[in-house]
């Protein structure tokens, strides 16, 4: 019975823990796509430029460096304490790589991906910026 009674108690707890780790894979989610997109809202809301480009050198920075964002390791401890399994890998590899990207993805084909990133980015902003200069 007592066993019971812990179990009851622990469960708000675990499911605390696993709303909070779907919290911030839908951030990192949408994190993803306006580093990818945010450029796209700058031609609509000019200053919106001030919060992409940091975002968007940080995305790149992480894509290009091979490096893991701080959300994933974050998202793995909330999964863990809600006693659930953890990934191995980036959020991108686990979420977004197994539907975007074909099986064998590769270090030149993410460095690829990168290019191609900052490409769109630099024809976006190149129009920003010739359509006027953006002010603070």
């Amino acid at each position: 019975m007592a066993l019971t009674a812990t179990t009851t108690r622990e469960e708000p707890r675990l499911s605390i823990y696993g709303n909070l780790a779907t919290l911030v894979v839908i951030f990192h989610f949408a994190f993803l796509l306006f580093v990818m997109f945010g450029g796209l809202l700058v031609l609509r809301w000019r200053r919106v430029v001030w919060l992409h480009i940091p975002c968007f050198l940080w995305g790149a920075w992480i894509e290009v460096s091979g490096g893991i964002c701080p959300l994933t390791p974050l998202e793995n401890r909330l999964r863990r304490a809600a006693g659930e399994s953890e990934y191995v890998g980036s959020f991108v590899e686990h979420y977004i790589t197994a539907v975007m990207y074909p099986a064998g993805l590769t270090r030149g084909i993410q460095l690829g991906l990168a290019v191609g990133l900052v490409l769109l980015n630099a024809v976006i902003y190149a129009r920003v910026l010739r359509r006027r200069p953006v002010t603070p």
